[in-house]
């Protein structure tokens, strides 16, 4: 009788394991189909562009594009090609040119589209032409304006660097312990207070002299005195600008 009841309650276990095995089965099933990528989503957001280019909406082809390349799902070998028409369209010619090569990188003389896409470079060059010689956008082809935190002054009155505007900073010679370490002649330890900080493990900032400030290359220009917005430039001047400061900025990134 012990040993009926025994394989019962043996019988009784393996059916619960089999049980929880099934069901922590069902739940990483559902959990992967949460967390598998949607390999037709990019499809979708392609077809949606390019159905906003045939009605001559290239902002919001844009914007589909865009989140196909953001979203780092496969994408038709074709897409290059079609977002640089519609960065074209959008006057966004360093991008547009961009993709352009990257599509005939990829996909070579047996494009599709080769011929329109060479046809597209050529009419590319005169824009990208026209960026390279404007002294008042950048190599992007976007308006250049003065920096709104120096005003174009290049250098101001900032927290220190180095202090970030406490006025001290940690002893480099004890590092911040206050005391220094010397083995006598008997190889045993004496302790000595440090004699560039006081023992305070602390000591004025060597750049502001403990004043918090510092004057010194704006951090938002990197000292340039100007910064690159988000308009494209129609490559006239502004009401104010500052072609020669422009001038030397063209020089340095396209030497």
């Amino acid at each position: 009788m012990e040993l009926i009841i025994t394989i019962k309650n043996i019988g009784s276990n393996i059916k619960l394991v089999f049980l929880g095995v099934f069901f922590l089965l069902c739940g990483f099933s559902e959990l992967s189909a949460q967390v598998r990528p949607a390999l037709g989503g990019s499809s979708r957001l392609y077809t949606n562009a390019l159905a906003e280019m045939e009605k001559g909406n290239y902002e919001e082809a844009n914007a589909y594009f865009r989140q196909i390349v953001e979203s780092g799902l496969p994408i038709s070998p074709e897409m290059p090609y079609h977002f640089a028409v519609t960065l074209y369209e959008l006057g966004q010619f360093d991008n547009s040119l961009n993709f352009i090569k990257r599509y005939l990188q990829i996909n070579g003389r047996n494009a599709p589209n080769f011929d329109k896409a060479k046809e597209l470079e050529k009419k590319l060059e005169a824009p990208i032409k026209a960026i390279l010689d404007c002294q008042y956008c950048n190599n992007q082809g976007y308006r250049i304006q003065d920096c709104p935190t120096c005003d174009g002054k290049k250098q101001l009155l900032q927290d220190c660097s180095l202090c970030k505007g406490r006025g001290l900073v940690g002893c480099n010679k004890c590092f911040g312990k206050g005391l220094l370490t010397k083995r006598n002649v008997f190889n045993l330890t004496e302790y000595y207070e440090c004699d560039k900080c006081k023992g305070q493990g602390k000591h004025s900032c060597p750049v502001c002299n403990g004043n918090l400030k510092e004057f010194s290359d704006c951090r938002t220009c990197q000292g340039n005195g100007f910064v690159s917005s988000e308009e494209l430039c129609n490559h006239q001047a502004g009401p104010r600008h500052m072609s020669l400061v422009f001038e030397k900025m063209k020089r340095l990134q396209h030497p």
